[in-house]
């Protein structure tokens, strides 16, 4: 087994509140796929919206968060 835990199950409550421009804004800062947990986190705050929700942002792009201490994603 590779550890591959298969598709993450995306919550509707904070797919739902993800914008096209969010999405765009996500990937701006992502890295080869990846963004860090405290750019994620700082984005969400500047942005006025839950972690949660900047988390689905980057999920739904297939960015994967990565040194994420605080398990907000």
């Amino acid at each position: 087994m590779s550890g591959d835990k298969g598709p993450k199950e995306l919550d509707p409550r904070w797919v739902e509140q993800v914008t096209e421009e969010m999405k765009a804004e996500v990937a701006a800062k992502a890295v080869d796929g990846r963004i860090t947990c405290p750019v994620l986190r700082k984005y969400a705050e500047e942005k006025g919206v839950p972690y949660k929700v900047a988390g689905a942002a980057a999920d739904l792009q297939g960015i994967r968060v990565h040194n994420c201490d605080l398990g907000c994603f």
